[in-house]
């Protein structure tokens, strides 16, 4: 059976909360954020290997990557890096997938999976998309992953648990979006509400066939190509129609209007390394809470910041307290954390006044 289980890993995005660090030409996926010699997208492969054929493994990517993957990941054989020519968000970058999966394999069930996720249990994590494999290949069902909520988190979106389908797997009641913290405190005092990974398992024909019933604006145009796909002829259709595909994330396209839509309720210590304060929370901390990785740091009544600056760089601070400080060479940001909502609008302002010298 398991050489019929396939992983995606999608791996386009631009990671703009993380910037200066995380830039268009290297986004965070990218990089090593925790000094241990694997970028975050090295991290996602080597976590997906025990349970997938490495030949079964599929990154999609913006076209502008293709170099970066192949020199992060040189085992992942080229016909299974997919190189999106437009950005367009998860549903088309999933329905491609599919169809060029189910091309190779009709057989086929598939993990789809972020690139720049930090799981920390990765031996439950594992156990978990075992079951999910064997649940979706036993189901006509869409499955996603729950991870039970440790705090009121206000960044992520939730997911309403139903009846139990089998230990560990429920039917999914509904999806919310980012609520506020008065609402996520309900949500986790009531126990019905779990953090939506973005994470998904299914059959390569399930989610085709989702696609086809809740997006059909987007499967005409892949549908008029249907007969290319796992032929020499699949990149130069992509090349040509992609781009023009409707941009919607897969959440809205099929999971929040679908009837076999599940969740796989787990707690294996996961983080969507979203922002600054997910990486600080996430990092050793030294004298006073501080987070400066192998920076060499002196602090004089200084506490809970974050340092992204060049190892070789001394960082002397004195009276600063939970700020973001990065430092890149050519971009010095500074900025409390409580305010990184807005580096996004930053970002933009950057680009308004400079062009994308510093992007």
């Amino acid at each position: 059976m398991a050489s019929h289980r396939y992983c995606v890993i999608m791996c386009g995005g631009v990671g703009s909360r993380f910037w200066p660090y995380s830039r268009e030409n290297r986004p965070k996926q990218f990089l090593d954020f925790f000094g241990t010699g694997r970028s975050l997208l090295q991290m996602s492969y080597d976590r997906i290997l025990p349970l997938v054929p490495k030949e079964n493994i599929v990154v999609v990517t913006n076209a502008k990557y293709a170099s970066l993957i192949r020199e992060q990941l040189p085992d992942i054989d080229e016909r299974n890096i997919l190189l999106e020519p437009a950005r367009r968000n998860t549903a088309p970058c999933i329905a491609w997938a599919a169809y060029h999966i189910s091309a190779i394999d009709p057989e086929a069930s598939m993990i789809v999976t972020p690139s720049d996720h930090l799981i920390t249990s990765e031996g439950e994590f594992q156990d978990c998309v075992m079951r999910g494999f064997d649940f979706v290949e036993n189901h006509d069902a869409l499955l996603t992953l729950g991870i039970k909520p440790v705090r009121p988190e206000t960044g992520y979106g939730y997911i309403q648990i139903g009846k139990e389908e089998e230990p560990g797997i429920l039917k999914v009641k509904t999806f919310t979006e980012k609520p506020n913290l008065e609402l996520a405190k309900v949500f986790l005092d009531s126990g019905e509400f779990f953090w939506n990974a973005g994470i998904f398992i299914w059959k390569a024909s399930s989610i085709i066939d989702a696609l086809h019933r809740y997006d059909s604006d987007l499967m005409v145009h892949f549908d008029s190509g249907k007969d290319y796909f796992g032929t020499p002829q699949e990149n130069e259709f992509i090349e040509e129609n992609f781009a023009s595909c409707p941009a919607n994330s897969i959440d809205y396209a099929v999971m929040e209007k679908a009837d076999n839509v599940y969740v796989e309720c787990t707690s294996f210590g996961w983080n969507d390394l979203g922002t600054w304060s997910a990486l600080y929370d996430q990092s050793p901390k030294r004298e006073n809470d501080n987070v400066a990785g192998d920076t060499p740091l002196l602090s004089y009544e200084s506490s809970g910041n974050i340092f992204a600056v060049n190892s070789d760089k001394l960082i002397v601070v004195h009276g600063l307290h939970d700020y973001i400080v990065a430092d890149t060479g050519d971009v010095l940001l500074v900025c409390p954390k409580s305010e990184e909502q807005r580096i996004k609008q930053m970002v933009y302002d950057v680009n308004v006044s400079f062009g994308d010298k510093y992007l």
